[in-house]
Order: structure tokens, then sequence, then C-alpha cells
């Protein structure tokens, strides 16, 4: 069974909140608690729209010039700050963790993610899941990313398996699913906040809590 790992093993809109803590904390001073939250969802918003590419100096300068701060962080700074914080804001649930290694019991488990190395290794390493993945897959490490069929067959060669006996759990319809699915990999789609399926791209089964996937072990 192979993984994605952000909003699929790890929560990434909880560690973009505290994301946003850490830059207020720092950058700013005396906000009312009414222009704190717009700023909380504006900077979500920035955020959500430069999500998947590794430089985030376009997401803060975005935010510090509608968001004026005290203190704002130099523009060759912003991505090193960046990659030594963010990492630090992941946490996972305990009962992923039990999922996954009861699973792990019965079959061999990987991670496959699109992202910068040092990031995606940094929340791996923060969150104990390198304790539970022998195997673990980094599109800047390996040269293409989701859903580029190569990474998902990459995984299926370390593994040593057939796509047929493979399960692909991932939260994106385009790059987990129909990437997966390119490699003749069934996909399952992990979709918490039941959003609705207006694509063309068919999973093999959907999910919105994690414990359902032990229906998927036999």
């Amino acid at each position: 069974m192979l993984f994605d790992l952000d909003d699929t093993l790890l929560n990434r809109d909880r560690a973009v909140d505290k994301m946003f803590l850490i830059i207020f904390e720092k950058c700013y001073e005396d906000v009312k608690q009414s222009v704190k939250n717009e700023m909380w969802q504006k900077f979500k918003q920035y955020d959500n729209k430069n999500c998947g590419y590794s430089d985030k100096t376009k997401v803060l300068e975005s935010f510090f010039d509608e968001f004026p701060p005290k203190y704002r962080l130099p523009r060759n700074y912003i991505q090193e700050f960046w990659n030594n914080n963010f990492p630090h804001c992941f946490s996972i649930d305990q009962n992923t963790i039990n999922i996954v290694n009861t699973i792990k019991e019965q079959v061999k488990v990987a991670i496959i993610t699109n992202g910068s190395s040092q990031r995606q290794k940094a929340k791996i390493i923060n969150t104990n899941l390198d304790s539970c993945f022998e195997i673990i897959i980094i599109s800047e490490e390996v040269g293409f990313s989701k859903p580029d069929k190569r990474i998902f067959e990459l995984a299926l060669n370390k593994l040593n398996v057939q796509p047929e006996a493979t399960l692909f759990v991932g939260d994106d319809l385009e790059k987990d699913i129909s990437g997966c699915q390119n490699a003749n990999i069934k996909g399952i789609w992990f979709n918490p906040h039941m959003i609705k399926n207006d694509t063309e791209i068919k999973p093999y089964a959907e999910i919105n809590s994690f414990d359902r996937l032990l229906r998927y072990l036999t």
C-alpha cells in the first residue's frame, strides 16, 4: 500500500495555521483580533494558491504587501525561514500511526510525495513516520513527480510488487488518483472533507477516515 504525505498522512491545513501564528508573532504587534482573523484567512488563501511549489517567497511577499508588518522578513531570507519552521508545524494523529503499523504487519508500505527533499524529510522525521516506512520517495530526489507514472513505477520496483496487487492512498484526484491509475494502480481517494468529485477521474474507492483503509487489506 502506497501513501501520499501532505493532506493524507499529515494534516497540512493545521500546519499552515501554526505557520501563520509563527509569522504573526515574529512580524506583527498590536493587531486587533478582527484584523488578525482576516490576516489568517488571507494567509491560507495565498498559501493555497502556491501549494505544490517549493519556493514560498511569493506567499509571504504577497501577504506582507497586503498587511504591512512591523518587522518584514528580507526577501532573500523568506525561503530559509519557511524551510526552518514549516516542517516543525506538522504533527500526526496517533490513530494514523496505529493504522499504518497495522497495515504494515500484512503488506509492504511506502510513501510517495511531491516537494523539496529538505522539507519533506524534515516533516517525516519530526512526526516519526520514518520509523513506519522503509521506502520513501520524494519527487525532488528522483527527478519526476506525481502524476508522472514513473514515480509510481519506481515505488513498485523498490517494493518488488505488481501494480494489480497495489493500492495508492491520496487526497489529490489528479496527482494521486489519476497518477497512480496511469501506472495501473488502484487509487483510494482520501476525502475527509467530503468534497464533491466533479472530475472525470473515478477512484477505485473513497474514504473519509483513515480507519476505513483496513477493510481493503483482504
